[in-house]
């Protein structure tokens, strides 16, 4: 029998965690178990096309559990925190009115962070005042507006990529239209009740394991064909500056691809790049309020504890 002190908002799992750490694996390992379906909660997965430098999930586990917001949008089209929430949101209550549970999946903290708490309240785009931004960065070329957002919104610029330049702008405009860091606005929306009852784990591993997994994955990509996927992107006609190109992996076999860059130094790019994108989401990911660090392969008895009696604790 419920009490008044219990909370009967729907429940929501989130699994976050740096990239290659294994969130997928244990998203599918946990449907073996519990009735969950997985909303992935990646900005570059959305997309149609982009398969091995994305590390979707593979056939064999989208067969095994149903995903949500994987191949929603081609590479060319626009999809933003908004369009996520909207589609989202939708997926959740889908979920939940079927008696299942959302399992969030994914490292894209800003993502998670819309689905659950709502868009931050910031004024919307200026057109000019963005254009004026790109001109700024084609004039002072690559950096010019990260250096930029580093001195006006430190914390942000911390988590953004530097070829990030929809979010560095974004960054900068909301800045510029009403004199506030956006990293203090998202501060502030994170310390208000989401209108779900939300369980939010941590996959984990030791920073030097982390960072070889990295870098296995990177060569595997290559493996699986990454050379190959780009240059079918760039055959039909997406341009290279486009932003699904500018993620790590893509642009970087662009360059190969010119003869821009040698293979061995492209590779070594691609590495690099994404031990510091992983670092970038652990500083993320730490200032979550009540999360739980686990490390999921020697601790999966005790994750699916917590999300058994989360699940059905109301």
């Amino acid at each position: 029998m419920k009490t008044d002190t219990q909370d009967t908002r729907p429940p929501v799992v989130v699994v976050c965690g740096p990239t290659a750490a294994g969130k997928t694996a244990l998203g599918v390992r946990l449907a073996d178990h519990l009735p969950v379906e997985i909303i992935s909660a990646d900005s570059r997965q959305v997309y149609r096309r982009m398969d091995v430098g994305t590390a979707k999930p593979s056939a064999a586990e989208r067969s095994a559990v149903c995903h949500h917001l994987i191949d929603v949008v081609d590479p060319d089209e626009s999809f933003t925190a908004a369009d996520f929430v909207c589609q989202g949101r939708r997926a959740l209550n889908d979920i939940l009115q079927r008696g299942r549970l959302p399992l969030v999946v994914g490292g894209t903290g800003l993502y998670i962070q819309a689905l659950l708490h709502g868009l931050v309240d910031v004024p919307g785009g200026n057109s000019a005042l963005r254009e004026s931004y790109l001109q700024l960065e084609e004039q002072g070329g690559k950096g010019t507006l990260h250096a930029r957002l580093q001195n006006i919104d430190p914390v942000l610029a911390q988590r953004l990529d530097p070829h990030d330049l929809v979010r560095i702008v974004r960054g900068l405009e909301v800045h510029a239209l009403c004199g506030r860091r956006l990293s203090e606005v998202q501060a502030e929306q994170d310390g208000q009740v989401s209108p779900f009852r939300v369980l939010t784990l941590a996959v984990t591993l030791p920073r030097e394991d982390l960072y070889a997994r990295i870098d296995q994955r990177v060569i595997q990509m290559l493996d699986a064909g990454l050379e190959q996927e780009v240059a079918l992107l760039l055959a039909s006609g997406l341009p290279e500056d486009s932003r699904a190109m500018q993620t790590i992996g893509y642009r970087e076999m662009v360059q190969y691809l010119k003869g821009v860059l040698p293979l061995d130094e492209a590779l070594r790019l691609m590495q690099r790049d994404t031990r510091r994108y992983a670092k970038r989401q652990l500083t993320w990911f730490r200032k979550v309020k009540s999360i739980i660090c686990l490390d999921s392969s020697a601790e999966f008895a005790k994750v699916l504890k917590l999300i058994d009696s989360f699940f059905y604790a109301a």
